[in-house]
């Protein structure tokens, strides 16, 4: 049996160079404007705790711990860690974020343990005091929304001595319910960003260790047409660019009867919806699931990978 003409294509391609590719045709990431616009609501989505549980189980930081969090929000990750006795470098590109954080940890009294820093991913981070092995581990939840993913994995390993960890999408958009595309006919796109961050890192020289986070969405309404207009607007945004026409006129015209069909009574309306407001007296009946890869890799190897 004759193997000669066989290339393994996994170690020639340049996955990075793909990726930069892939993020120009993409919807530009949210500005720092924007998060600083949306700091005073904002929260996570999820069920309350679900997906940080999860991510902080998995990270299984070790008692005294420093940690690096990039793309820190408004400290979903960095308040749970400081309030577990962790000192916390608490890093974003939005200054509101970063204020809102400052906030909540002098509230809760964890404010000596979390240092915020206003920092991006396209910054220098070893110019702006962030040198190779300053903590212990470095984590980045659900913020790899970067041109240069390469650059950003690399940053985020040199910072750390021990080990780091990120989470990204499995699949769909998160801000995409598959189910409601998929039932009206419309295309669902599906991104593989997980696949890069791991055959990246991979090529770097690390092992990576892939495990899932899986949480759920549930978004509530005063109404049928407040419901109706807000997946109108998700269709807009990521399925009409790729749909056929006709199938996207007949989406748009089965829509309304969908959302009359799906949509049932809140059994929590009125309760806390983690946006600074209460829940609204609607919901589809189906929570959207979101699925999210957590990666982890070991950053103490000797030499360090070259990038």
């Amino acid at each position: 049996m004759e193997f000669d003409d066989f290339a393994p294509l996994l170690t020639t391609t340049d996955w990075n160079g793909e990726w930069k590719e892939l993020q120009k045709r993409r919807r530009p990431p949210d500005s720092a404007a924007y998060w600083d616009k949306r700091a005073p609501t904002f929260s996570t989505r999820d069920a309350p705790s679900a997906y940080t549980d999860q991510f902080l189980a998995l990270a299984a930081l070790k008692p005294g711990e420093t940690v690096f969090d990039m793309g820190c929000g408004n400290g979903a990750l960095a308040l749970p860690l400081a309030a577990a006795g962790h000192e916390v470098i608490a890093a974003d590109f939005s200054q509101g974020m970063l204020g809102d954080l400052a906030a909540k940890a002098a509230a809760r009294a964890v404010a000596d343990r979390i240092r915020p820093v206003r920092l991006s991913w396209a910054d220098d981070w070893e110019a702006t005091g962030f040198g190779e092995n300053c903590v212990d581990v470095a984590v980045a939840s659900r913020s790899l929304s970067t041109a240069d993913l390469g650059d950003s994995l690399a940053k985020l390993s040199a910072v750390a001595r021990r080990g780091a960890c990120a989470t990204l999408a499995t699949g769909p958009s998160p801000h995409v319910d598959p189910r409601v595309l998929e039932a009206l006919g419309l295309p669902v796109r599906k991104n593989y960003d997980h696949l890069y961050a791991l055959l990246i890192l991979t090529q770097m020289g690390y092992q990576p260790e892939v495990r899932l986070i899986a949480s759920h969405r549930v978004r509530t309404y005063d109404s049928a047409e407040e419901a109706t207009a807000s997946l109108l607007t998700m269709i807009e945004k990521f399925a009409a660019p790729e749909a056929d026409p006709a199938a996207l006129t007949a989406a748009l015209d089965r829509l309304p009867r969908w959302v009359e069909e799906n949509l049932v009574p809140n059994e929590n309306a009125g309760a806390d919806d983690h946006h600074g407001s209460v829940e609204k007296p609607l919901r589809l009946r189906e929570p959207r699931p979101v699925q999210w890869a957590f990666l982890s890799w070991d950053t103490g190897q000797l030499p360090r990978p070259a990038w």
